[in-house]
């Protein structure tokens, strides 16, 4: 059996995002629109209460787009929920949980690339240090160094929301 070792409680998580959120506000304070982009599944969870947070804090006028991929095989197919012409000269914000080899965000990065877009930061809850691609969170909750075969996992909802590691 494995053990779940919870490392963040709800509150801890809830602290984390405000500190994202400013940090995110900081770095966009001259914009007047931001688009916050997050990963399905537990990455737009993230991503809509990074919003939240950023409405109580910011006057900017925020989009919450979503994409879609395959985390195991991202090349595959990514889907986005907006026109890619409403990205035109737009600053992005690409949310997920976990960064983990970073091929996830690498190729959500190139997926936004095809568009004259204007800035594209990254923001992730957990930093797992094993990265195989030059992808960097510019926003990060914390950081762990694990071993390749422990998991990590997030849980923003319910009664057990936390971060675990596995």
């Amino acid at each position: 059996m494995v053990s779940n070792t919870k490392i963040k409680s709800s509150n801890d998580i809830k602290a984390i995002l405000k500190r994202i959120a400013y940090q995110v506000y900081e770095s966009n304070f001259e914009e007047n629109e931001l688009i916050i982009v997050g990963i399905e599944k537990a990455g737009n969870q993230l991503a809509a209460l990074l919003i939240n947070e950023l409405q109580t804090i910011s006057s900017l006028s925020l989009t919450h787009v979503s994409l879609t991929l395959d985390k195991k095989n991202p090349r595959n197919s990514i889907h986005c929920d907006t026109n890619p012409s409403f990205l035109k000269n737009q600053s992005i914000v690409i949310v997920d949980d976990v960064l983990n080899t970073g091929s996830t965000l690498i190729y959500a990065v190139n997926y936004f690339l095809q568009f004259p877009v204007k800035q594209i930061k990254t923001a992730v809850m957990v930093n797992r240090n094993h990265k195989k691609f030059p992808v960097k969170a510019d926003f990060k909750g914390i950081s762990l160094s694990t071993s390749i075969n422990e998991h990590v996992t997030v849980v923003l909802e319910g009664e057990n929301s936390g971060i675990y590691l596995c």
